[in-house]
C-alpha cells in the first residue's frame, strides 16, 4: 500500500521511527517475524531475512527503519528509498515502495501497524501504472495460511471434492498444520473465511473473485486476463499488455482481497491438467516472493506480471 495515504497521526509517529528507529511502545518483541525488500514486482532481492533486528513491539516502520537504510518525504509518513531505491518515476512511469504483510496489502499505514510474532513483512519497488493496489500476493506463502489466519478454518472449495488436485491442496495445507474443510463450489461472494477455489477456470468463473482476477490488474491487482470459456490465460506485463498467452494444461496460482472480506486463492488452470499443475506448485520454493504465478503446458514457472 502506498504510504502516502497514511492518516495524519500515522505521519507524525512515523517520522519519529523513521529517525530514532523506534518501536509503538513497550511490548514483547515480535518472534519469528520476517523480513523482505525486493522491487520489480519481486523479481530483484534488495534485503532477505529470517531474523530481522527487533527491540521490543515493532511497527512495520521500525521494523524497516532498524533494519535498512531508509528515506522518507511528506513529514516521513512516505517511504521515498530502501537502501538507496527511490520511488519517483522509470522509464515515464510512476514507482513508488507498496508493503505486505502476510502476503495481504494492510489497510493502514505502515507506522500504525504491529508486527506480530511469525508475520512476514515484505515491502517491493514497483510500477503502478495500471494499478496502485495489488490488494493480495502469494509470495509470502505458507502465509496468510498459518499466522495471517490465526488458526481460523481454511475452506477449499473445488469444482470436483473428489479430484487429485482438490485433494492435494488439502493435503498441502493440513501438512501445515492448517485446520482444511473440503466443500463444493459455491459461487459466494461474501466471504468471512481464507478460502482456495480449486478447479478450470470455466468452473470457477461465477465467483465474484476469480472473475475480477480474470480482467485483469486494474480490477483485482493480477496481471493476467482469461475469457469466460477458461480456453486461455493471457499473461499481461506490468504495462497491461500481453507477452504469452497460454492454452490447454496451463496453471494459475494467484490471490484477490476485497475489502474487508478474507482473502480468496485461486488454485487453476484451463483444463483439469492445468489445475493440477497448479496443484503440484502450492509450496513455498515455488511461490517465494512471487505476485502471481502461471505455469505452462509444459511447466515452466511464469512470475506475474511477465517478462520481470
Amino acid at each position: 500500500m502506498l504510504l502516502r495515504r497514511t492518516p495524519a497521526p500515522a505521519v507524525a509517529l512515523a517520522a519519529l521511527c523513521a529517525l530514532a528507529s523506534c518501536g509503538l511502545g513497550p511490548g514483547a518483541a515480535p518472534k519469528d517475524a520476517q523480513l523482505t525488500v525486493t522491487r520489480d514486482f519481486g523479481t530483484r532481492v534488495v534485503l532477505a531475512t529470517r531474523a530481522p533486528k527487533v527491540v521490543g513491539q515493532e511497527t512495520i516502520m521500525s521494523l524497516l527503519a532498524r533494519n535498512a537504510r531508509v528515506k522518507t518525504r511528506y513529514g516521513g509518513g512516505f517511504v521515498q528509498s530502501i537502501d538507496g531505491l527511490s520511488g519517483g518515476s522509470q522509464a515515464g512511469e510512476p514507482i513508488d515502495w507498496f508493503y505486505y504483510v502476510n502476503g495481504v496489502e494492510a489497510p493502514v499505514g505502515a507506522a500504525n501497524t504491529n508486527v506480530h510474532s511469525g508475520d512476514r513483512v515484505w515491502w517491493d519497488l514497483h510500477d503502478w501504472s495500471q494499478t496502485e493496489d495489488v490488494p493480495a500476493v502469494v509470495g509470502s506463502f505458507p502465509e496468510p495460511f498459518l499466522h495471517g489466519n490465526q488458526g481460523k478454518q481454511v475452506g477449499v472449495e473445488c469444482a470436483q471434492p473428489s479430484s487429485s488436485a482438490c485433494k492435494s491442496v488439502a493435503s498441502r495445507l493440513r501438512a501445515l498444520g492448517v485446520p482444511v474443510v473440503l466443500e463444493a463450489l459455491s459461487g459466494k461472494g461474501e466471504v468471512r473465511e481464507l478460502r482456495v477455489l480449486v478447479g478450470p477456470l470455466a468452473s470457477i468463473e461465477a465467483n465474484p473473485n476469480a472473475r475480477l482476477v480474470g480482467q485483469g490488474p486494474t480490477h483485482s491487482g493480477v496481471y493476467a486476463r482469461f475469457p469466460s470459456d477458461g480456453r486461455t490465460i493471457a499473461l499481461l506485463d506490468e504495462r497491461g499488455r500481453t507477452v504469452r498467452t497460454l492454452g490447454a494444461g496451463a496453471g494459475l496460482i494467484a490471490a484477490a482481497h476485497n475489502g474487508e472480506q478474507a482473502p480468496v486463492w485461486l488454485v487453476t488452470g484451463t483444463n483439469a491438467a492445468g489445475v493440477q499443475l497448479a496443484a503440484s506448485r502450492l509450496d513455498e520454493a515455488s511461490l517465494k516472493d512471487r505476485f502471481a504465478l502461471a505455469l505452462s503446458p509444459n511447466k515452466e514457472e511464469l512470475a506475474l506480471p511477465a517478462g520481470g
